[in-house]
């Protein structure tokens, strides 16, 4: 349980990271070329909102995950406690 919430906690921590990162590297390089994006018939930061949803439904399924994996450990925790010795 303890390799997996590890796990998790990564995933978590690198789309976050991800989006944090394409986020700065859009607005530098609208920023810089913005002639490039007036070209396009969608927003620039379109593909920041998409980076934005993705990585806001990989947390929620990781935060889901790690509340089942909670409660299974206070579960299994409660069982070892209720046992006579």
């Amino acid at each position: 349980m303890k390799k997996l919430n590890t796990i998790l906690n990564i995933i978590m921590g690198t789309c976050v990271g991800v989006f944090i990162g394409h986020g700065i590297y859009i607005v530098w390089d609208f920023k810089t070329h913005p002639e490039l994006y007036a070209m396009q018939s969608a927003p620039w930061y379109t593909s920041i909102l998409i980076y934005g949803v993705f990585t806001i439904i990989v947390l929620l399924i990781c935060v889901a995950i790690k509340i089942i994996i909670n409660h299974i450990s206070k579960q299994r925790n409660l069982k070892k406690l209720s046992q006579p010795i």
